[in-house]
């Protein structure tokens, strides 16, 4: 099989064989690119997903993802019987499985794609897999290791630089970094998100062959994941209904409400235990915390109020991101014309006094939440989402790619699908 390189592969890693199929409809519209039957394709619809996509694109290089680690002669055969023309096995499977891949692949005129990823040595993997016949190897950073703002270029360069046969990556490639990866010795780049997900997948593929084609990145604001330095810009551009997917809708803090929906903060927490009606540790908070914090002030959720206008005007004048009052607010129309974002569970007219009781930086407990010093605050008009500061990059792109995931069931949507129909909701075992 003669290939023109570098060629794009497009990652079809969705559990739905409709929307599958649909994103490479879209795709293969704008150009000549190879088809992957995702891992997790593979898995909610088994091979008929390849021999479905073979039968669609009967004239398409296909690539069954199927991670072989044991009993590779099987799953070759399988995968080979089914249509596929590239078979993909793990870099960490054993000497012995590659070669009954290879010899497979021999017998049934196909290709055999070693994936290095997690592989503690890629390059040295590489070079033994590269002399046990392979005829690809695949780097690959996962989604899950994407999310923590890593990426797969230092690992392409060392691995492209040590073999002869064709190197694929993947890893979160987008229309800015496509060419990089060739730059870094790819002759493969596997796509995934940054087609599957984007609202017209021709337009995306299209941007991207045209990056590859040119060696100049298109710039995309979405498709990419950011670092320890961008987690707030991250969050601004999310909502907390998103960071509530991203995170198995753990966080919320029940009850606790904008006092007007515009309303949004993002921030680290300064936390405040006191009592109901004492203002005092509230108050001081404002100076004790740092600009762009949220405080977060445990009230259990009764009155009478503990803070009120001047208390947002001095936030203001301090560059407090927010406040989230587990109790009693007041002056709420002062505080929605001032734009200071205000979310308590309770608004009233009585203010109560300032007496001293209470503490700063406490881990605090809301409901089934623990909230503790440091860890991350989204509030909207859905309400109140905490992140655990360790987690909170990850769950931030996690976050993002909940809204890239969105916007194509968005646009599905608007060309006549209903929800039920791109969710496949009909399938037996099948869940939103």
């Amino acid at each position: 099989m003669e290939t023109q390189f570098p060629v794009v592969q497009l990652a079809l890693d969705f559990i739905n064989l409709s929307q599958a199929l649909r994103a490479a409809k879209e795709a293969v519209a704008a150009g000549p690119i190879w088809l992957e039957a995702g891992t997790p394709l593979i898995k909610s619809e088994g091979l008929n997903a390849v021999r479905t996509l073979r039968r669609e694109f009967p004239h398409h290089t296909l690539v069954a993802d199927m991670k072989t680690m044991d009993a590779g002669r099987v799953e070759v055969e399988m995968a080979a019987n089914a249509g596929a023309n590239v078979v993909a096995v793990l870099g960490a499977a054993s000497d012995s499985t590659l070669e009954e891949c290879v010899e497979a692949a021999a017998r049934y005129g196909v290709r055999i794609m070693v994936d290095l990823a997690e592989v503690a040595d890629p390059v040295a993997r590489a070079i033994r897999a590269q002399e046990l016949g392979v005829h690809i190897i695949g780097v690959h950073c996962p989604i899950d290791v994407q999310m923590r703002g890593e990426d797969p270029f230092a690992t392409l360069s060392a691995v492209a630089r040590a073999v002869t046969v064709p190197v694929a990556v993947a890893g979160g490639i987008n229309s800015e970094t496509a060419p990089r990866a060739v730059e870094s010795g790819a002759s493969i780049v596997i796509v995934g998100g940054a087609i599957n997900k984007a609202p017209d997948a021709t337009a995306a593929t299209r941007q991207i062959l045209q990056a590859i084609a040119t060696g100049v990145g298109i710039a995309t604001e979405l498709f990419k994941r950011g670092g320890p330095d961008q987690i707030r810009e991250i969050l601004s551009r999310v909502t907390a209904a998103n960071v509530s997917d991203a995170q198995h809708r753990k966080g919320w803090l029940p009850g606790i409400m904008p006092l007007d929906p515009s309303m949004k903060c993002v921030g680290p927490a300064f936390t405040v235990w006191t009592y109901p009606g004492d203002w005092n540790k509230p108050v001081q908070a404002i100076d004790a915390a740092n600009p762009g914090d949220v405080l977060v002030v445990d009230v259990r959720g009764e009155g009478p109020a503990v803070w009120g206008e001047e208390a947002s005007k001095s936030c203001l004048a301090k560059g407090i991101a927010g406040v989230v009052i587990h109790g009693a607010a007041r002056d709420s129309r002062e505080i929605r014309e001032l734009g200071f974002p205000c979310f308590s569970s309770l608004i009233c007219p009585a203010a109560g006094d300032p007496k001293g009781m209470g503490m700063h930086r406490v881990t605090l407990k809301i409901a089934d939440t623990v909230v503790r010093p440091g860890d991350w605050v989204i509030a909207d008009a859905d309400g109140v989402i905490v992140i655990p500061v360790e987690k909170a990059l990850e769950t931030a792109n996690r976050a993002l790619a909940v809204v890239e995931r969105e916007a194509r069931e968005k646009a599905e949507i608007m060309k006549g699908h209903t929800l039920g129909e791109v969710a496949e909701l009909e399938n037996p075992g099948r869940r939103q």
